[in-house]
């Protein structure tokens, strides 16, 4: 008997949260969407019926916890207490063994199941999901990797607020009494989300197909950071029939063979005077500055090209002029980096937290070796360690770099060749850190990690060099 594949039933946009008894509320999370066949043989497919079971071999996991049942759900990656869909995307690139089993180990997927569509070969999209979610809590168990959705009744304003404020994308409502409707999108579900906006520039646009064979397909959308294009992403949703020939007849002006920034992988590109600025809705902004979950809402004839700039979205450090060029702490970092290229994060606005934070980074550069960086005044002051940290009585030398933008204490990821410091970057350790002592030529600190634990002495080296240092871990 062949089985039969589901659709996942889809939601419809809400315009604002709402409360009301005959609802449920749960968590909108950014991830893959997957339906689960906990069967044999096991699979796991994606929305578009990709198999996912070889990308996440850790949800194997499901085997052990149900038998015989289909499941609807998302696949995440969580990252600092939250759903990071770039992690995602890292996943996804993975494609030998040995790199599917180094993502597993360093970035383990959740799978969080909301729904259940068969069980013991039975179909249950009939039943109301009231009936469904009593049928799910009594057939899967929880596991390390896989976890059943929590929802509330009713309270959903007060929900949607309590999401927000712990950094989530979003509500979905749903009908208690809603069967699921496969592949349909009938406003028994309802998404809901606090969407940001901003005004780009339009670069250029992408080739359409099928019903926009003849227009485009995406915008290629951008800001000015300090005079220079910076790319944000596509989007190609949002447009109304009207709204797409107005576009297009524009374009046939405008077109241009000067390139702003390097197109997508498999795209093909037509570039276009920088002439025109639309308004667009937009979910987040990953930590290589694209906009995620984009949607044209308007041109904006009423604002030039020039003012469209990077700090609609990034709180950017103002522009430094030569005479207080050397109190911009990061501006060494901005110049030795392309951003349209190297996923590094890009400076933005000092940021302090509560406690200090400190991280240790595994970079397999030219050579490997080892970044040491400690926040201080809002930036991370940073050391590389060719011999790595030291144990016992061990002096290793430490060459002091230019200070880090806070968020780079999260930053793992592949530097592209040419880029400076191009290599692989893994975060050793990471935790908090106590200051002992903090001067000119000597440092001392209490480390507070998940490796490390215990005092560390910076001594600079006069005679080597300003930028010499020597690291000790010293006697507690």
């Amino acid at each position: 008997m062949s089985r039969h594949i589901y659709r996942p039933m889809l939601a419809k946009v809400a315009e604002a949260s709402f409360s009301d008894k005959d609802w449920f509320f749960e968590v909108k999370w950014d991830g893959f969407r997957a339906i689960a066949y906990i069967e044999e043989p096991f699979s796991i497919k994606s929305r578009n019926e990709k198999e996912l079971k070889g990308t996440f071999p850790e949800l194997q996991e499901l085997k052990k916890l149900a038998k015989n049942i289909v499941v609807d759900g998302e696949i995440i990656v969580m990252r600092e207490g939250k759903p990071d869909f770039q992690s995602l995307l890292e996943r996804r690139k993975a494609v030998s063994e040995g790199a599917i089993q180094s993502q597993e180990n360093r970035l383990p997927a959740v799978y969080i199941v909301f729904d259940i569509l068969e069980k013991d070969g039975k179909s249950l999209t009939k039943l109301s999901l009231m009936e469904r979610k009593t049928i799910l809590k009594e057939s899967l168990r929880e596991g390390s990797n896989v976890l059943l959705c929590d929802f509330i009744e009713e309270k959903g304003e007060t929900y949607f607020q309590l999401v927000l404020e712990k950094g989530l994308e979003g509500v979905v409502a749903k009908k208690k009494d809603s069967q699921y409707e496969e592949g349909l999108r009938t406003g028994s579900w309802l998404k809901i989300k606090k969407l940001k906006t901003c005004d780009c520039v339009i670069f250029g646009y992408t080739k359409g197909n099928e019903n926009r064979g003849a227009t485009f397909g995406a915008l290629l959308l951008g800001v000015y950071d300090n005079g220079k294009p910076v790319y944000l992403g596509k989007v190609g949703t949002g447009f109304t029939q009207q709204m797409i020939k107005l576009l297009f007849d524009k374009f046939e002006k405008i077109k241009t063979d000067t390139a702003p920034f390097k197109p997508e992988v498999g795209d093909s590109v037509t570039w276009l005077e920088p002439k025109l600025v639309c308004e667009v809705a937009y979910q987040v902004l990953t930590r290589d500055i694209r906009l995620r979950m984009s949607r044209f809402k308007r041109l904006r004839d009423d604002k030039s090209p020039e003012q469209c700039t990077l700090d609609q979205v990034i709180k950017t450090k103002k522009t430094a002029t030569e005479d207080d060029a050397e109190k911009d702490k990061l501006s060494e970092y901005t110049k030795k980096r392309h951003f349209e290229e190297t996923p590094e994060p890009k400076a933005v606005e000092e940021k302090k937290s509560d406690k200090l934070l400190f991280v240790i980074q595994e970079h397999h550069a030219r050579r490997l070796h080892y970044d040491l960086r400690l926040e201080k005044d809002g930036v991370l002051k940073s050391w590389a360690v060719p011999k790595g940290i030291p144990e016992g009585g061990e002096k290793h030398l430490a060459v002091e770099v230019e200070d880090h933008p806070y968020e780079y204490a999260s930053f793992e990821g592949e530097i592209p060749k040419g880029e400076y410091g191009a290599g692989t970057v893994k975060i050793w350790d990471k935790g908090h850190y106590e200051p002992k002592l903090w001067e000119k030529d000597k440092i001392e600190v209490t480390l507070n990690g998940q490796r490390l634990n215990g005092r560390y002495i910076l001594v600079r080296l006069k005679k080597a060099g300003d930028k010499d240092w020597l690291l000790i871990k010293g006697k507690e």
